[in-house]
């Protein structure tokens, strides 16, 4: 099970540098570059740079989480985020592009980078994570966007 090690991070950021401005989603209501941004915000809250509001329930904290992070099957589409992380509610509005993919190409660099300058905060669905469980959810959620636009 892949997780955001140097290798991924490797991958991650070509798969970003595959990401235009006009690339049509294949899924979802995000644009390019609102998602570019929403990946920044959730990186960032990963980070503790960010707040969002939480909807921890045994549920999402047992069944929901090791489903996510450990079956081998891509995730679904269309599960609702967190409002402060919805680029159409209250995530941060794209601005440049080129900044922003910058900026998120550096959120993923120090994400995966060791050794950490940050403490992983607390997950606003899964409640706390392992920093294996953190890192197995930053490639997945990445991979995930990614896909949703072509790459």
């Amino acid at each position: 099970m892949k997780t955001l090690d140097a290798a991924a991070t490797k991958e991650l950021i070509e798969r970003l540098q595959l990401v235009r401005p006009d690339t049509p989603a294949r899924w979802g209501r995000m644009n390019a570059h609102q998602m570019v941004c929403h990946l920044n915000d959730a990186f960032e809250l990963a980070m503790g740079m960010k707040t969002a509001s939480e909807e921890v329930t045994f549920l999402n904290r047992t069944l929901v989480r090791w489903f996510a992070l450990r079956v081998p099957l891509t995730w679904p589409k269309g599960v609702p985020t967190r409002p402060e992380m919805d680029q159409l509610v209250g995530g941060t509005p794209p601005v440049e592009f080129a900044r922003d993919t910058a900026a998120l190409a550096a959120a993923i660099r120090r994400f995966g980078s060791q050794p950490r300058d940050f403490q992983f905060s607390r997950h606003p669905i899964f409640g706390n994570l392992t920093e294996w469980e953190w890192l197995r959810w930053g490639y997945l959620h990445a991979d995930h966007h990614f896909r949703q636009f072509g790459g």
